[in-house]
Order: C-alpha cells, then sequence, then structure tokens
C-alpha cells in the first residue's frame, strides 16, 4: 500500500496493489480527489478516521465510521488485500470500525462481499475506472439486483447492459459453467440482514481477481506463476446473447444459431417487419391471450437462462407442485421455476409480467414453466403427438425391416457393404492422391458419410457455422462426444475436387498449435467433406469487427493473436517439411480455440515450394479482396513475401478494428493501408487503434505494432521482412527498419502499364479480368 501515479498520470493516489505485481492496483482511495503535487499524508484520528490531508493540510479524502475508536486505534492492511481500522488489539471483524472491502473499486477480490446490507443501506458493488490512468469511478459497474430475486447486473449508468442471474443453489443461471471450479468456490448468502456474494480461494498460494474494465466487460484473471503474469479466465460478454433482452420479450436467444432470436412457443413478433429485419428488441406477444382460471396451463422449457428476476417472488420452502398451483390462480402469473436446483429441486420462483433476457444453453441450463393459453397447449400437443406417431410408424417399419434383415442373415452383408463402400472411399482418395503424386501424404481417417450426417442432424441449417469459398461448415458431434467442425464441399462451389486435394494433401501432416487440425474426410456419393477440429469462438473477424465482441480483445489478447497467426504463418514457411504458401490468408480463415488462440485454417488455395523455390506465377489468380499483395494480384506472382503482405495487411485490422476493405474516412478516400500510412507520416499512428482495446498499453508498444504492420505491407516484396524477422520483430526488442509506401496506397484508380494483364487496382478493392477471388 502507497502513494502512486498511474501511468503517465501526474496525479497521485493512494492505493493497494499486489507485490507479485506492482502495476495490478486493486482499490484506491482517493479516486476521484487526485493530489495534484507529491506531497500528502494519510493519518488515523484519535475518534479511528483514516485521512488524507495535501500539502495545505486540508482534507483530500477520509473515511466515514458509524462510531468511534475506544482504544487507540489503528490502519492494517491484511493479507486478503483488505485495508481494516479498529481499536488496537481488537481482531474481532465484527467490531471493525471501517474496511476498504464495504468500498471496492474496480476489482472483486477473494472474501470481498459483492450485495448489500438490508440494515444499514450498505451496497458493496465494483465499478469501472474511467480510464487506464484515471481510477475516477466511470461509466461502467457490476452490483447485486435487490429487486425479485436478487441477481448480479452489469449496468451502464443506470442501465442494465447484461446479467450474471440469480444463484439457484450451485451456480448463476446467467452462466451455467460457474457451478464448479477447482481453484475457488461461490457462497450466496441471503437472510433478513444482508444479501451478497462472495467467493473463496480453495488453495490459498493461487491469485485471482475480478475486474470491471474501463470498456465495461467484467474479467476474471488468475496469476500464473510459470509465465509471472495475469492471464485471462472468463469475460462477461462472450456472445451477443449475453446483452440484455437482446431479443426483447417473449423470445429466446441461441447463439449458436442464426437467426440467433425465435420466439417461444405460442407467441409472434410484435414487429414482424422490423423482427424479418433483424431488429428484435420488440420481442415477441402471444397469440392467444390467457384466460385467468379457465384451462391455462403450462409448457415446459428446458436449457435455460432464467428470465429477468426483478419482477418475481419466491419462497424457499414450497413444492414444485404448490409452486404450479400458485401461478394457475394468480392471473399476473407467467412461469414459475425451481427456486434450488440441488437435488430433485426445491423451492418455488414466479414471475409476474413479461419474460425478458431468456437465453438458450446447449448444456447446464435449468427449466422453466410458462403459461399458456388451453388452445396453444392443445395445438402444441397435437404437433407433438403427430410427430410421436411418426417417429412409432418409423420405428415399427424398422423393427420389421431388422427382424427381416435377422432372418435372412442381412446384418453380416450389410456390415460387408458398409466396409466395401469405406474400403471403396479410401481407396478412391488414394487413387487421387496417387494421380497427384500425393498418396505418401494420406494418414486421415474415413468417416462414414452417414456418421457425419447423423453428427450433423443431416447437415440441418440449425447446425450451420458459415460458408465459405469451398461450401458450408456445419458443427456436429460423434457419437464418443467429441465436437467436429464439418466443411462440405457446395455443389456451387469455385472450388472443387482440385482444391479437396490440396487441402487434404497440404494439412494432414502439418502439426501446429496454430494451425487448426484437420481429424478426417469423406469421398462417398460424390461428396467431399473435411472433419475438422470444432473452434468454439469461430473466428477473427466475428471479434475484430464486431462492436460488442471486440471488447472482449483487451490489448495484450490481440497482441498474443498476432503473435500466434506469426508462429503459424513461420511454421508454414520455413519449419514444415514443404514451404507452403497459404494464398488467403485473412481474419474469418483465423479461428478461435477455446482460450483465444489464433489457429489458420482453409488450405483449399495454399500451394507449396519444394528445395530452394522462392516464388511462382499463375494466370488464374484466387485470394480475397483487401488481403492481396500487389505482385499477386497484378502479375500473378506469389512467394512467402504474398503472404507477409496478407499479415500485415491483419495486423491493421487486428490494432484498428476495421477492415481496409471497404474502409471509409470522411477526410479522403483511402483504405485502411492508406489510412495508417498517412497517420505515420505525420506522427498521429495512435489515432489507429480501435477505442475498445482501452489504454492498457503503451506508446511505445504500439507504435512498434503499427511499425511491423507498415513494414509487412510495402509495395515491393524485397522490402517485406520474412515471417522469421517478424516473429523476432514482436518478440525482442531489435530496431525496426523505416517502412517504405505500402501497397494499394493511392486512393485513385492507378493502371500498372508493366502488367501483362492490364489489370486495374484501387484503394478499396481489386478489378482484375482473371480474378476468382471472394
Amino acid at each position: 500500500m502507497g502513494f502512486f501515479s498511474p501511468g503517465s498520470s501526474k496525479s497521485r493516489y493512494v492505493g493497494i496493489w499486489y507485490a507479485i505485481s506492482s502495476g495490478t492496483v486493486v482499490w484506491v482511495a482517493n479516486r476521484d480527489t487526485p493530489l495534484k503535487d507529491h506531497s500528502g499524508v494519510l493519518t488515523v484520528t484519535d475518534e479511528g478516521v483514516l485521512t488524507l490531508l495535501n500539502s495545505t493540510n486540508h482534507v483530500v479524502w477520509s473515511t466515514n465510521t458509524s462510531r468511534t475508536a475506544e482504544i487507540n486505534p489503528v490502519a492494517q492492511l491484511l493479507d486478503t488485500g483488505n485495508l481494516v481500522v479498529k481499536d488496537r488489539n481488537v481482531d474481532d471483524p465484527e467490531r471493525l470500525l471501517w474496511q476498504s472491502f464495504d468500498y471496492p473499486c474496480d476489482t472483486l477480490l477473494p472474501e470481498m462481499k459483492l450485495g448489500r446490507n438490508l440494515k444499514t443501506g450498505l451496497d458493496r458493488f465494483i465499478s469501472s475506472w474511467k480510464s487506464t490512468e484515471d481510477p475516477a469511478r466511470g461509466d461502467f459497474s457490476l452490483r447485486l439486483d435487490p429487486r425479485g430475486l436478487p441477481q448480479i447486473v452489469l449496468m451502464k449508468g443506470n442501465t442494465i447492459k447484461g446479467r450474471v442471474g440469480s444463484w439457484n443453489g450451485r451456480r448463476f443461471t446467467g452462466y451455467p459453467g460457474s457451478s464448479w471450479n477447482p481453484v475457488f468456490e461461490y457462497e450466496f448468502v441471503m437472510n433478513r440482514n444482508e444479501v451478497y456474494l462472495e467467493y473463496k480461494l480453495v488453495n490459498t498460494s493461487v491469485f485471482s481477481r475480478t475486474i470491471m474494465n474501463p470498456s465495461g466487460v467484467a474479467q476474471r484473471f488468475m496469476w500464473v506463476d510459470r509465465t509471472r503474469s495475469w492471464e485471462l479466465y472468463a469475460a462477461s460478454v462472450a456472445d451477443a446473447c449475453q446483452n440484455y433482452a437482446f431479443c426483447g420479450a417473449y423470445a429466446t436467444c441461441d447463439g449458436d444459431k442464426s437467426p440467433a432470436c425465435a420466439c417461444l412457443e405460442g407467441f409472434l413478433p410484435k414487429s414482424p417487419k422490423d423482427w424479418k429485419s433483424i431488429d428484435w428488441s420488440d420481442g415477441c406477444v402471444r397469440r392467444t391471450p390467457l384466460v385467468c382460471n379457465i384451462g391455462d396451463g403450462f409448457l415446459k422449457y428446458t436449457w435455460l437462462n432464467l428470465p429477468d428476476t426483478s419482477s418475481s417472488w419466491f419462497n424457499a420452502t414450497l413444492s414444485l407442485d404448490e409452486c404450479e398451483g400458485l401461478c394457475l390462480k394468480n392471473c399476473s402469473c407467467t412461469a414459475y421455476s425451481n427456486l434450488d436446483i440441488r437435488g430433485k429441486g426445491s423451492g418455488c420462483l414466479l414471475w409476474f409480467g413479461k419474460l425478458s433476457d431468456i437465453a438458450v444453453y446447449s448444456q447446464g441450463g435449468q427449466e422453466l414453466y410458462i403459461k399458456m393459453a388451453r388452445s396453444e397447449l392443445e395445438n402444441y400437443g397435437k404437433k407433438r403427438n403427430t410427430g410421436k406417431i411418426k417417429r412409432a410408424g418409423i420405428m415399427a417399419g424398422a423393427a420389421v425391416l431388422v427382424s427381416g434383415i435377422l432372418t435372412l442373415g442381412v446384418i453380416s452383408y450389410i456390415r460387408k457393404k458398409k466396409s466395401t463402400f469405406k474400403g471403396i472411399a479410401k481407396r478412391r482418395l488414394e487413387k487421387d492422391c496417387e494421380n497427384e503424386g500425393l498418396k505418401e501424404h494420406i494418414e486421415l481417417s474415413i468417416i462414414d458419410l452417414i456418421a457425419i450426417a447423423n453428427a450433423t442432424n443431416n447437415f440441418s441449417s440449425n447446425n450451420k457455422l458459415g460458408e465459405g469459398g469451398f461450401g458450408p461448415v456445419y458443427k456436429g458431434t460423434l457419437p464418443e462426444g467429441q465436437v467436429i467442425a464439418v466443411k462440405r464441399l457446395s455443389m456451387n462451389s469455385g472450388q472443387g475436387h482440385k482444391e479437396f486435394i490440396n487441402e487434404v494433401k497440404l494439412i494432414a501432416k502439418l502439426q501446429h498449435r496454430n494451425l487448426v487440425k484437420l481429424l478426417g474426410c469423406c469421398t462417398e456419393e460424390n461428396e467431399k467433406i473435411l472433419i475438422y477440429e470444432y473452434m468454439p469462438n469461430k473466428n477473427l473477424e466475428s471479434f475484430i469487427f464486431d462492436q460488442t465482441k471486440s471488447k472482449l480483445l483487451d490489448w495484450r489478447k490481440r497482441i498474443d493473436i498476432i503473435g500466434g497467426i506469426a508462429k503459424g504463418l513461420l511454421y508454414l514457411h520455413e519449419d514444415s517439411r514443404l514451404r507452403v504458401i497459404h494464398r488467403d490468408l485473412k481474419a474469418s480463415n483465423i479461428l478461435l480455440d477455446m482460450n483465444m488462440n489464433p489457429k489458420i485454417s482453409d488450405f483449399g488455395l495454399a500451394r507449396s515450394f519444394r528445395g530452394d523455390q522462392i516464388m511462382s506465377k499463375t494466370h488464374r489468380i484466387v485470394g480475397t479482396y483487401g488481403y492481396m499483395s500487389p505482385e499477386y494480384a497484378v502479375h500473378g506472382q506469389y512467394s512467402v513475401k504474398s503472404d507477409v503482405f496478407s499479415f500485415g495487411v491483419l495486423v491493421l485490422e487486428i490494432l484498428s478494428g476495421k477492415k481496409n476493405r471497404g474502409f471509409c474516412h470522411p477526410d479522403h478516400h483511402l483504405n485502411l493501408l492508406g489510412h495508417a500510412w498517412r497517420l505515420w507520416i505525420v506522427d498521429r499512428a495512435m489515432e489507429l487503434i480501435d477505442e475498445s482495446v482501452g489504454d492498457a498499453h503503451t506508446r511505445s508498444e504500439v507504435l512498434r505494432l503499427i511499425q511491423v504492420g507498415l513494414l509487412c505491407v510495402q509495395q515491393r516484396p524485397e522490402d517485406r521482412p520474412n515471417m522469421s524477422s517478424v516473429v523476432l520483430m514482436l518478440s525482442s526488442e531489435i530496431l525496426l527498419p523505416i517502412p517504405r509506401q505500402p501497397g494499394f496506397y493511392s486512393d485513385l484508380l492507378v493502371a500498372d502499364s508493366t502488367s501483362s494483364n492490364n489489370a486495374a487496382y484501387s484503394a478499396n478493392g481489386i478489378s482484375i479480368s482473371t480474378f476468382e477471388a471472394r
């Protein structure tokens, strides 16, 4: 504990920080009233008041206590990080005169309470700093909302931005994975005197802290001794469904589906026109109004984040059956659920009025019973019965068929046939590869088409993750539980047999932590399917160009992603058996795993060099607008330096949060590369940085990364560094060369008179007759 000045600020504060990480301040006394010079005295008065005085002995900040000290008061900093004022030799925590844990700043520490003292009205919550250099109270806070069943909410000013939810005995309803953790455990206390949440460390040798950063993202960090640094463990905003009431009333939000919002059964969009234009804020309304006490019933939903509980009522002693009866009798009641889900469940939770902020989870959600009109329940029952009848018919037919097969002994034939199909598929793939001179590269699993169809629910649109040049990609789950990504060649795809073989050849034996892993393939019935490891955070493009999700990518995470991409490219260019040129490196082809580690994907357009070959040329120019190097776009020449150019574009996009292609600025018509170059040459490069990054970086660190990006996008390939140099530039403080003007810098259409293609290119896009670009 002591005086400090955050970052480059000249203001001085009294704060508490970790001994292992002196820059990690967890509490500030005078956060709104800084000292303006190097004088200042912190003292304890005879009454037990902690007071901060400035150079003129005026009180800058002081504590407020409800009682006066009896015996020589002292201030003591405890190992928990709690600063306490107490009577000397009195250790009873109930007799403290004052403690900092009652007045948190932006950090929630283990054993610190988040919640309210219902007797005194004391509200303990964490609130963001204004910026990384100004600890004054910012716009965002994480607090406990005591209305109805108390719940933890994320707020901006007086507006709820997101919900952690209420405690159901095992976890918070808004975070289904929060029920167990080997490092810490939650305790939620609710009685007549107070209601609060706290978490305690199971292993006291571990350090953990939860902060509300200046951008409004709640983040939990764990200290890692191996790296001597804080690593992000969890964050509050992962997808659109965690934005409060994203889909409006009486609708569910499912981040794994597109569109994410859907009305509950028996409800219709309140504003159909807005709903079709992807504005779901008005939510849904009942198709059939309720008629109180005349035939109303309940429809059961599972795997849900329970609705906002601010207008709810609860009782811990009632059973679920009693809960249903109460809701039926009350005309204003709209839904009910268990209060506590431990064991067989207990307690009663009722909702009154609209149901808002409901999310669907693939696991860990909760059951909710929603009141419905009798006619709606009958219609729903008919639909279910129709489905059951169909399934029963299918099952009966299948039983007869199986019986016949057993009688005729055809099971062995089926097995043999299946094995034959699998063998044919494998031989077909091997033959394809042999014709291409690639047979020695094939060591992949051949997966049955039926197994893939079952895993993806017959390639259901609900399982669709996205679509690229090769075709659609689906999420699937194999019988053993492994989650996979299935890339299926589209009949309308510009890519085909050659790209399929190419991807199999190049990625089958490439093993690197920053390359996506290919698990298997399928070539049955003219299908061409590739099976990859599943990446739960999808791709980089979905984060850096999204206003909400980009806040998850703080400065350190963006640096890690840039470094990971660089290492993956270095492996392709220099460390793998073949020198591989990706040729389509872009944000959508950088996938992110559970821990946000980047993995390069999509090798359908890649090419390999052998021996000392360093460059090649093609008349079939393929790739993506905005990422192509000038020599490739205009002359068809590609090399490792083509990928370096694409990497440089990625670096500038990651830093700025803006796309190179389609970038616009009110002062000029340059693309992102031209804009970055303009800022660089007038010493205003800091303006390039995405606002959502916050201020957790130094000027020198930012300028170094921008300089590396500009070095990679220089016009002439020979001026660009190779990836081994780039990795060194990113991981050390070596002196960097001065960058020259980037390629595709001009904001006018420029004809290259030396181009054999007579092609033209511009700042915001490329127009070449031989393109197959996307």
